[in-house]
C-alpha cells in the first residue's frame, strides 16, 4: 500500500510560517528551517513582552507621578498614601496623565490630599 502524505496541509503549514517571517532579514525570511526557528523565537518574545509591557508602563507612570508630586513638595509614596487615605479612586495611569498633560488638575488633587 502506498504511503499517504497530506501535502496540502504540510504546504499550508509552511506557508503560514513563511508569511509570519515576512520582513525578516536574510535567510530568516525565505529558508524554511531558519524561518521556522526565527518565527518560534519571535512568538516567544512577543508572549513574554506583552507581560513586560505592563511592567514598564507602570514604572513610567510612577516616575511621572513622582515628578509631579515633587514639584508640589511631596514624595511619590507620601502622595499615593494620602490619595488612598482620602478615597480618591484614580489609578496610576490617570494620575500620570494628569501630572503630565493637565498640571492644574494634578495640582488640585495635591492640594486636596495635603
Amino acid at each position: 500500500m502506498p504511503r499517504s502524505v497530506n501535502s496540502v496541509a504540510s504546504r499550508a503549514r509552511r506557508k503560514r510560517i513563511m508569511k509570519l517571517a515576512k520582513g525578516y532579514f536574510g535567510r530568516r525570511k525565505n529558508v524554511w528551517t531558519v524561518a521556522k526557528n526565527a518565527v518560534e523565537k519571535g512568538m516567544l518574545y512577543s508572549y513574554r513582552d506583552r507581560k513586560n509591557k505592563k511592567r514598564t508602563f507602570r514604572g513610567l507612570w510612577i516616575q511621572r507621578i513622582n515628578a509631579g508630586a515633587r514639584m508640589h513638595g511631596m514624595s511619590y509614596s507620601q502622595f499615593m498614601g494620602k490619595v488612598k487615605a482620602n478615597n480618591i479612586d484614580l489609578n496610576r495611569k490617570v494620575l500620570a496623565d494628569l501630572a503630565m498633560n493637565h498640571p492644574k488638575a494634578f495640582e488640585a488633587i495635591v492640594t486636596k490630599v495635603k
